[in-house]
């Protein structure tokens, strides 16, 4: 091999070995009840939030559900502006940490359930950035930083009712004495 040749492999190799290694992005969403398990290749949710339109498993899903798949698509490209200088604090604060183990109770990294907490606090600031200060579940699943988010229905579905139940403390409360003061 000729020295030029030399020259230009070694370079070649630093380069790669010097450049920033792309972080990995969820590709799989698997719903996870137990052994039941089903994934969803975030490339469906990414499709259905560009043209309104689902397919594969997502498809029956969403019909399954009611819905309408062209307002799936648009919540998936809600975005929420949040200062990423802010919300990096927040999220490494004890409130903002004991948020996340929550949430990581729900949403967590299938191979590696422990890790939630980082792995959502990563997800959230690379987000932020890479979407200029705006995030949407799309852009949270591109900088997630695991090949498959696992969604837990049983605590998916324990936080809904525990929602549910406040809705229906605060609509008492409402109703009965705070109303009559409310104008």
């Amino acid at each position: 091999m000729s020295r030029l040749h030399s020259f230009a492999a070694v370079g070649l190799g630093a380069l790669v070995a010097l450049a920033p290694m792309a972080a990995p992005a969820a590709t799989d969403v698997v719903f996870v009840s137990g052994a039941f398990r089903r994934s969803i290749p975030v490339a469906d949710l990414e499709h259905l939030a560009a043209s309104g339109h689902a397919r594969g498993l997502l498809a029956d899903l969403i019909r399954f559900g009611r819905q309408k798949p062209a307002q799936v698509g648009q919540l998936l490209n809600l975005s929420i502006p949040l200062p990423v200088v802010t919300t990096s604090r927040f999220l490494s604060s004890a409130p903002g940490t004991a948020i996340l183990q929550r949430v990581g109770r729900i949403l967590f990294p299938l191979k590696a359930p422990g890790e939630a907490v980082p792995a959502l606090r990563a997800a959230t600031i690379n987000g932020l950035v890479s979407g200029n200060g705006r995030i949407t579940p799309v852009g949270f699943l591109r900088a997630y930083p695991n090949g498959d988010l696992a969604v837990s229905l049983p605590a998916l579905m324990a936080a809904m009712n525990q929602v549910e139940a406040m809705g229906g403390v605060v609509k008492g409360l409402l109703d009965t004495d705070i109303k009559p003061n409310v104008k």
